[in-house]
């Protein structure tokens, strides 16, 4: 998919006694609010084609001047981790703390935590009142599909965790491992799409061509985020009640688990492949798990009220939901490259 109208062909016209030019396509330039005079740079290829985009304003080097974080004290807990976080996430590269007092230590080990969990993070300037942190990734190494491939590895983790939990009636040790990777890779997801939004080139490199996908691969990033929460939880749930389990819910949770993990994968081939047969296949797959993790709490509660089914069990459920997001995205991906047509059945 590209800007521009149906029509991509545009004719090269004379400008001046020996210049040509081509015209741009209107959609594209008020997309991107220019106006005669102003300026666009562009990137010439070895095959012979060229990339354009909006020259920066100038003046603007967002790169040099750190983000800078500045009060008089850092006194409640958190709030300095998640403005580095989000620092992180929209795409600065240096982050600077200061305050007027002397940082506590608490608020010190706060700063570090906050650049352990972030890939490519490191401090590299700490004083009593000042701190500074320095992204050093290269954005353009860290592809949207191998990057949702890392989170697919990280959930089906989590999923092969709670089956270990269930087979051996003992809590997982990997929990807060695998919350922390979670945790990384979706915050570098972010920053990629943060990034990408203002540089079309670095759009193309890492794996969304048309700058219009980027709203697509956010849906997509926000349900893996809803995923690796839910299954954070489901994890944390059956650590806390999985040696109490009856014995239905047990065998139920065991039967559903592998078949999750199946599906997990299925959806994001699907994403990656888009194939209108294979993502209506996982759409339909995704509704279906759903609908077998609800059965037996239903069937539960018309044999017996009281007991009500394992909260692992709810969210996995809520999970089923996700996956059937991004179904639903695989089958937008697929009817959007027209590749195919399917014959839908009349019931």
């Amino acid at each position: 998919m590209a800007w521009g109208t149906p029509n991509r062909e545009r004719r090269v016209l004379k400008a001046g006694h020996s210049s040509i030019a081509v015209t741009l396509p209107k959609p594209w330039a008020e997309a991107m609010n220019l106006r005669p005079g102003d300026l666009i740079v562009f990137d010439q290829n070895d095959d012979g084609t060229l990339y354009l985009k909006p020259a920066p304003m100038p003046g603007v080097n967002s790169a040099a001047a750190p983000f800078l974080v500045q009060a008089r004290a850092f006194d409640t807990p958190g709030v300095l981790e998640r403005l580095i976080v989000g620092a992180y996430r929209v795409g600065h590269d240096a982050i600077e703390v200061r305050t007027d007092v002397p940082l506590a230590a608490e608020r010190v080990e706060e700063v570090l935590q906050a650049a352990r969990g972030l890939l490519g993070v490191s401090v590299v300037a700490q004083e009593s009142n000042r701190m500074v942190l320095q992204n050093f990734i290269d954005p353009s190494k860290y592809g949207l599909p191998q990057l949702v491939q890392r989170m697919k590895m990280i959930l089906v983790a989590f999923l092969e965790e709670m089956e270990d939990v269930l087979q051996r009636r003992a809590r997982s040790r990997r929990l807060s491992t695998l919350e922390e990777e979670a945790s990384k890779v979706l915050a570098l997801l972010v920053r990629q799409l943060f990034l990408a939004s203002r540089d079309w080139s670095l759009a193309r490199r890492i794996g969304s061509p048309d700058p219009r996908q980027l709203l697509e691969w956010r849906v997509v990033v926000h349900a893996l985020e809803e995923l690796a929460e839910l299954y954070r939880e489901a994890l944390g749930a059956l650590n806390d009640e999985g040696a109490r389990l009856s014995g239905a819910a047990r065998e139920t949770l065991q039967a559903r688990l592998p078949e999750t993990k199946a599906h997990l994968k299925a959806v994001v081939e699907a994403l990656m492949h888009p194939s209108l047969d294979r993502s209506c296949d996982v759409y339909y797959q995704s509704r279906q798990i759903g609908i077998g993790l609800a059965e037996p709490a239903r069937g539960a509660r018309k044999r017996a009220p009281s007991p009500s089914p394992p909260l692992a069990t709810h969210l996995l459920q809520r999970g089923a939901g996700c996956l059937t997001l991004l179904a639903e995205v695989a089958i937008d991906r697929a009817v959007a490259s027209g590749a195919e047509t399917i014959l839908v059945e009349a019931a």
